[in-house]
């Protein structure tokens, strides 16, 4: 029997085949052995593709018609039509049919043939089918609450997955088409259509219905997708889709194997697709990049980014689709290396190892594992993978895609300068609405890996003095090629990542020294670099200073260049500690520290940095925050921080906290001392004692100084006396 097209409406009665062969199709029936209508289902995935199957139907109705492509079915000698591949369709056409007939209160004579559809899965959804034919919806609330509502739905009804999915599929129908005028006649005229195809004498039992329609298991999101796909590509290039989707069921689904299973909502085989549709998610990205654009503000859903980078509507899909191509086969057949896994172990790891780069420990080595698993949500609208991973992982595809042009040991050279870059841009790798520099820095990525060099021309990418240092290191390696072990060693420290400029170049000899220093406590580091000199940096809004703490965080912003000004003097400290010694130890730290103390204590001049060192108290917390808007003429009133970035309740001025931390006001932001009805607050050369009804002066301790305005006497002492003396405690 031959091929032939057909609508939903005229598909009835019509004669299949010729002289004895000839049947007329009369019912079609929906077997026992099917599974249930799935459509309808609820879940992410459903929704989209139920959504997308609508709104073809709606642009066919609306707009253009559409030919549904192929249904297959036995016609058996009473004229009754089960579909082998076909059912989910015809049933939406089925409640779309009834839909337009009860919305339009068409006569019934012309919409009779809506009861020779029927569902034989369960009597439930057969006894449903009869009776929703024969109701008329009032359409003033959904219509599956109407239907609910009826005396002749029972109750349990609701638990048949068949009927669930109509009623949820016939809500949906109602949101979609309620505006649309003279559906039955769109419909009539055959705005949707689609090619039935006969099969004869094909014994249709109980095993083949199991094997071809995988009872119970919808189709996946994956599936949807990679058919869309196939049909795309075709109507591009018949050749590219053989060749394509020929990758996706073999090559490609091989290369995906290990990684399967991660956390798929998928059933059955299909335990790849998850996998395959986050890789595919971060393919489009990067085309977009490529193309200068942001996803920002784009769909992210599949089905969109199908139809915006690989269908014929693009005029550069088929370079998109070459694109897709080289992307998965990238990581198939790597020289030298029996996996992708195997490959990354080589040049990747979580701490320093000679020949490696150096990934942090919150990140999985295998980013290409990585980025199946968790590029996107369950939803798959939500990138859930980080732009510097996204850079990171263009760089290596960008050397597997040009494997044959750059060596592998070029590239592990090449790689640790992006990955320099990456630590080291964390403001510039960036994506929002008001800056998008990944294509940039895609751009300068892709000229790295290929050539070794930095592209000087591409302007806006990665950080500028990271960019500079890395220019400097390639040129420094050319004439001194015996140094990169410790080159590498030293950017790969906890507190650089990369950026070696704290210590540079012209101090490489001093990388051991400067491991030894950070092996000992971080308190008695800062003391011991205060000892050499004040080595703070001044932050941008010329308020808050840098210094170190007990945490790495604050060693880092100190140690990385940014627009804090003072890293010059910052390295000068740093390298002259580091001069005085080949190792170091808490011990040796701690005299230096004592060593300063006790100069300054033996000449009756406490400068700044004395108290800092003398009193823990002065040392900034966490984030190694002080405050002080005047430093320069006033050197003593730094404010500790305990917030990286305002004063809080919990900031204060170190000196009252010491002199009497019981009665330091939180409520003033610890600029107070509170004694019953006075307060005292710090000047830069006095403490002056207030009434804290109108802030009237009582009393004024003055701190003596020199000429040069530091303090001869330990103003802490002075305040505790005078607490003392007067009894205020």
């Amino acid at each position: 029997m031959a091929t032939t097209l057909h609508s939903f409406m005229d598909i009835f009665d019509t004669t299949f085949g010729e002289n004895i062969d000839a049947v007329q199709l009369k019912k079609i029936i929906i077997p026992i052995i099917q599974r249930d209508y799935a459509q309808g289902r609820k879940g992410s995935d459903v929704t989209r593709v139920r959504e997308r199957f609508l709104e073809s139907l709606y642009k066919a109705v609306t707009e253009k018609p559409i030919t549904l492509d192929f249904v297959y079915g036995d016609i058996d000698e009473n004229g009754n039509m089960i579909p082998l591949d076909g059912q989910q369709r015809l049933t939406t056409l089925f409640l779309l049919h009834w839909y337009a007939a009860k919305k339009e209160k068409i006569p019934e004579e012309e919409y009779a043939f809506l009861k020779k559809f029927s569902y034989e899965t369960r009597y439930s959804a057969r006894y449903f089918c009869i009776d929703l034919v024969e109701y008329m919806p009032e359409f003033k609330t959904d219509i599956s609450k109407e239907i609910i509502n009826q005396a002749w739905f029972p109750l349990d009804w609701e638990n048949d997955p068949t009927i669930s999915s109509m009623l949820v599929m016939l809500d949906a129908i109602d949101n979609k088409f309620k505006d649309v005028e003279n559906l039955w006649n769109k419909l009539k005229e055959k705005s949707i259509t689609f090619y039935f195809l006969p099969i004869k004498d094909m014994g249709l039992t109980d095993e083949l219905y199991i094997k071809m329609n995988s009872r119970g298991k919808p189709l996946t999101l994956f599936e949807h997708i990679k058919a869309e796909l196939e049909h795309e590509i075709r109507s591009i290039d018949e050749k590219l889709a053989n060749r394509i989707m020929g990758k996706i069921d073999r090559d490609w689904t091989d290369l995906l194997w290990e990684y399967r299973n991660s956390g798929s909502e998928s059933s059955g085989d299909n335990i790849i697709d998850d996998e395959f549709l986050r890789y595919f998610n971060f393919i489009c990205d990067v085309i977009c990049y490529n193309q200068d654009k942001s996803p920002l503000g784009r769909s992210n859903d599949e089905f969109d980014l199908l139809q915006q980078y690989f269908s014929s509507k693009c005029s550069d899909a088929k370079k998109n689709i070459e694109t897709m191509e080289e992307f998965f086969d990238c990581w198939r057949n790597i020289s030298r290396y029996n996996s992708p896994t195997d490959f990354l172990n080589s040049f990747m790891a979580n701490k320093h190892e000679s020949g490696k780069i150096l990934v942090e420990n919150r990140y999985e080595l295998n980013i290409f594992e990585d980025c199946l698993h968790s590029y996107s949500d369950k939803t798959g609208r939500i990138r859930q993978f980080p732009l510097n991973r996204i850079v990171l992982l263009y760089a290596i595809t960008t050397y597997l895609r040009n494997a044959d042009k750059v060596s592998e040991v070029d590239f592990k050279r090449r790689i640790r300068i992006v990955n320099n870059l990456i630590q080291n841009s964390k403001d510039e790798v960036s994506d929002r609405t008001d800056r998008n520099r990944m294509p940039a820095i895609l751009a300068e990525t892709e000229a790295i890996i290929l050539t070794g060099d930095i592209d000087e021309t591409i302007k806006n990418s990665f950080n500028v003095s990271q960019l500079m240092e890395e220019k400097e290191k390639i040129a420094f390696l050319v004439d001194h090629p015996d140094m990169a072990d410790t080159l590498f060693e030293l950017e790969d420290h906890f507190l650089l990542n990369g950026q070696i400029s704290i210590v540079g170049l012209e101090n490489l000899s001093y990388t051991k020294r400067f491991e030894s220093l950070f092996k000992c406590s971080l308190d008695k580091v800062d003391c011991a670099m205060m000892a050499v000199g004040d080595y703070g940096q001044l932050e941008r809004n010329e308020r808050c200073y840098q210094y170190g703490s007990t945490k790495k965080s604050a060693w880092n912003e100190l140690f990385h260049k940014s627009a804090n000004s003072g890293f010059d003097n910052t390295k000068a400290v740093l390298i002259s500690l580091l001069a005085t010694n080949e190792e170091f130890s808490n011990e040796i730290l701690k005299k230096i520290a004592d060593d300063y103390l006790q100069e300054c204590e033996n000449k009756n001049l406490y400068p700044f940095r004395y108290y800092y060192i003398k009193y823990v108290e002065f040392r900034p917390g966490s984030f190694g925050k002080m405050h002080n808007n005047s430093a320069k003429t006033n050197p003593y009133m730094f404010l500790v921080m305990q917030t990286e970035r305002k004063l809080s309740e919990n900031s204060y001025y170190p000196y009252l906290k010491v002199a009497s931390e019981s009665n330091l006001s939180k409520d003033d932001k610890g600029q107070k001392l509170i004694f019953g009805d006075y307060h005292i607050i710090c000047t830069n050369c006095s403490y002056l004692i207030r009434k804290n009804d109108d802030e009237s002066i009582v009393d004024t301790i003055k701190i003596s100084q020199n000429d040069e305005g530091i303090d001869t006497e330990d103003r802490i002492i002075v305040l505790k006396n005078y607490i003392k003396e007067k009894k205020l405690e």
